[in-house]
């Protein structure tokens, strides 16, 4: 028994430290170059020839539009997506009836289908030769190649990303707290501002900060629905192409590090949002923690 109790355990493959070190150097190698490289090559080039030039393209009468364009769509759809996201959310997880495999199956289509198919679909129901068209252009009632069209491209795209926090969560926490809550005798509205939403409050807020990015950086279905009329239907990444194609490279980057610049503010949000939520839990799984 002694020689088995002292007999060494074989090493585990993550334990050798080649291994570990070559896995890590890998992947500080793949960051480096692509995800690191490309946001510093923005910085350098948005401000290669100068202050003067990058400020001159940032409060460009056309930059300024798109930026508003971009803040317009997400204003719309981020909301939007986080009242379906709920809703979804709430009916998959809390209640049984026909159809809620289907329903699953309909949130993850954004997913699955590519943002440029989605633009030529909505060509296909608003267009002039759609199924709608004839009817939006008789009553004068323009979707495509106008703000419209660009914002339900938008909500498309970003449908699912609340949903999808919130489903795995809710599907984990059961229907307990809420059976308790109706049994006492609270509406539904109550069972879910008092109860449900307390406990799912840092997976939406995570949710909305995932759809309001990919909102900002959405460019393949608007750039089909929106018709790319300058200072009039381009979002900040159709602006950045077409500044490109004008052989403007330094004011298309110059754009581009707005983006960056919402990317790196999304990414500081979530981090926080994460630390902040793991906190909670913590102080939950430890109640000495909050008398410490």
């Amino acid at each position: 028994m002694s020689n088995l109790s002292t007999r060494r355990k074989p090493p585990r493959v993550g334990d050798a430290p080649l291994f570990r070190r070559s896995l890590i150097g890998i992947v500080l190698v793949l960051v480096a170059f692509v995800i690191v490289a490309p946001l510093v090559i923005i910085g350098v080039e948005a401000f290669s020839k100068g202050w003067q030039l990058y400020r001159d393209t940032v409060v460009h009468p056309d930059t300024l539009h798109a930026v508003m364009l971009t803040v317009l769509a997400a204003l719309i759809a981020v909301p939007v997506n986080t009242v379906f996201g709920i809703a979804a959310a709430w009916a998959i997880t809390k209640f049984d009836f026909w159809g809620k495999r289907f329903l699953l199956v309909v949130i993850e289509i954004p997913f699955s289908v590519s943002p440029i198919v989605a633009g030529v679909a909505y060509l296909f129901v608003y267009g002039l030769q759609g199924l709608f068209g004839p009817w939006l252009d008789a009553h004068d009632i323009k979707i495509l190649f106008a703000v419209p069209g660009i914002i339900i491209a938008s909500m498309f795209v970003t449908a699912p990303f609340v949903a999808r926090e919130l489903i795995p969560l809710m599907q984990a926490q059961g229907r307990d707290l809420e059976e308790a809550s109706t049994s006492l005798g609270a509406s539904g509205w109550r069972t879910f501002f008092a109860v449900t939403l307390p406990n799912v409050k840092w997976a939406l807020l995570y949710g909305v900060i995932l759809c309001n990015a990919r909102v900002m950086g959405e460019f393949g279905a608007v750039s089909v629905v929106s018709g790319n009329i300058r200072g009039q239907t381009n979002t900040l990444p159709l602006h950045i192409e077409l500044l490109y194609h004008d052989y403007n490279a330094t004011g298309a980057f110059a754009a581009a590090s707005i983006l960056a610049l919402i990317a790196v503010f999304t990414i500081i949000a979530k981090v926080a949002l994460e630390r902040q939520g793991a906190g909670r839990v913590r102080k939950q799984a430890n109640p000495a923690e909050k008398t410490s």
